[in-house]
């Protein structure tokens, strides 16, 4: 029987369902965490009866077939880019963006990560580095005789240095952006690594024509809505509880058959 089968591919299906669910109501405070989805599609059909196909010697034609489809499948799961809220934290090195970009991580590795996340701090030389002490890049050092730090929606970073009347400027912050963002791969920490679906990162100083502009002291949060995920999690349960109705169905219908005496 069909149904089994089908039935379980749409009970494995819901269940990854809920797991991206779960994995956007977790990080529902994740400073620029983007939420996903998880698009499906039908499997194979099998035909009984082609559509289209001759239904006799007088070139009649079956007008619309017999198909019996398999299930379900997941294709994708889609990383929606909207703006997260901004929320004012009065920390200096803090920074939002607002609008298109991403900040540039400079990995261990020397390969280039990108992020959301503009929560900021310097290391022992004075280097402005993320949580886990990776460079921004470009990178920008600020001396230890600076006390006051300043960023500019273009994205300048402004000194006031002990002693002097004029401010010092330390270096300009660059955004990249991308063809499809959806097409960065997630990494963890918050960073995104570029792949082969979202293109080459054009680089460009904030404010510039199709990217954001810097929000000094403050942050971006996550563009989880908790209300519409629970929503979510409710429709995956449901459809779960009705895969696997039909899987109890259908077992019943074959113990009625093996039941049956010739």
């Amino acid at each position: 029987m069909r149904a089994l089968s089908i039935a379980a591919t749409g009970m494995s299906a819901q269940q990854l369902n809920v797991e991206v669910i779960s994995n956007n109501i977790s990080n529902s405070s994740t400073t620029g965490f983007k939420a996903s989805r998880v698009e499906f599609q039908d499997l194979l059909y099998q035909n009984m009866r082609t559509v289209g196909s001759a239904s006799s010697d007088a070139n009649t034609i079956v007008p619309s077939g017999l198909q019996v489809g398999l299930g379900v499948m997941p294709a994708a799961t889609y990383r929606i880019n909207t703006q997260g809220s901004l929320t004012s934290t009065g920390n200096s090195l803090d920074m939002a963006v607002n609008g298109n970009g991403y900040f540039q991580v400079q990995m261990p590795d020397g390969t280039i990560s990108y992020t959301r996340s503009g929560a900021l701090q310097l290391n022992a030389t004075g280097q402005i580095v993320t949580a886990d002490g990776y460079q921004i890049l470009p990178s920008i050092t600020v001396p230890t005789t600076a006390t006051a730090l300043t960023v500019n929606a273009n994205g300048q970073v402004i000194a006031t240095i002990a002693g002097q009347t004029s401010t010092q400027v330390l270096g300009q912050l660059q955004l990249a952006t991308f063809i499809n963002p959806v097409g960065l791969q997630a990494t963890g920490n918050n960073l995104l690594q570029q792949t082969g679906a979202s293109g080459s990162p054009t680089t460009a100083s904030p404010g510039s024509t199709g990217v954001g502009t810097i929000i000094q002291g403050s942050l971006e949060t996550s563009n989880v809505d908790i209300v519409t995920e629970v929503t979510n999690l409710i429709t995956a349960q449901r459809a779960y509880e009705m895969n696997s109705k039909v899987i109890n169905t259908a077992d019943q219908m074959l113990t009625t058959t093996n039941q049956m005496k010739t």
